[in-house]
């Protein structure tokens, strides 16, 4: 069922990948398909490299994941996005990499008591990198507690959305991993997506536009 918030009504489930496959159209194999796949093809090296591949590939998760964030939500924007974009992050990659660090060790400490915390944390946290690509003034911090935020009612909803991909999952482990090529494209723009839908109700008005500031926290709550 559409949801109505602070009288902003949700698309369903189906509208938003209706509208990932509209925004994706003449796009799907370039440069959506070859973003993702230099992205498996540098993980893929990485992980050949002992030790220190794993090490390269953590460091680099954050910049990547911003990459990725200001890549899809050009493409829902009508905005021209090309292979180059997905290494933006790495422009600003104290903040992209400071980001990543704390996701990190936020959803591994909450996995420390169980799994499922670990699981809703992961969900609180979803939307900190597209939040880094609209704020770029905000700090990693800042970020993480806006999108703590902004998910605040909304986790259910987007593990809802992430499971109604289980099918096309699916087809794309029988196609030897093939499919993950355009998969990845589809399920990144459907988040995308999705983050503009909740951008414009209430709680995403916790966003500020404020400089740079290491900060040293705990874990934001994750109350549902």
């Amino acid at each position: 069922k559409k949801k109505k918030s602070s009288e902003v009504i949700m698309l369903t489930y189906t509208e938003i990948r209706y509208n990932a496959r509209e925004y994706l159209k003449g796009k799907w194999n370039n440069p959506c398909a070859l973003i993702i796949l230099v992205l498996y093809l540098i993980n893929g090296g990485l992980s050949l490299i002992p030790y220190l591949g794993s090490v390269v590939s953590f460091l680099i998760l954050g910049p990547f994941s911003l990459g990725l964030a200001i890549v899809f939500l050009k493409l829902v924007r009508g905005e021209e996005v090309n292979v180059e974009l997905m290494f933006a992050g790495f422009k600003d990659f104290t903040r992209s990499l400071t980001a990543g660090l704390l996701i990190f060790i936020y959803v591994f400490l909450w996995t420390l008591l169980l799994i499922i915390p670990g699981i809703i944390a992961s969900y609180a946290y979803a939307m900190t990198f597209f939040i880094m690509a609209d704020n770029p003034n905000i700090s990693a911090n800042e970020a993480i507690k806006a999108s703590k935020e902004m998910m605040r009612g909304h986790k259910t909803d987007l593990f809802l959305l992430d499971l109604s991909f289980i099918g096309w999952i699916l087809l794309s482990v029988l196609s030897f991993g093939i499919g993950f090529l355009w998969l990845g494209s589809y399920i990144y723009t459907a988040n995308a997506i999705f983050y503009h839908e909740i951008r414009v109700e209430e709680a995403s008005q916790v966003i500020i536009e404020a400089p740079y500031e290491e900060q040293t926290v705990p874990p934001p709550d994750i109350e549902e």
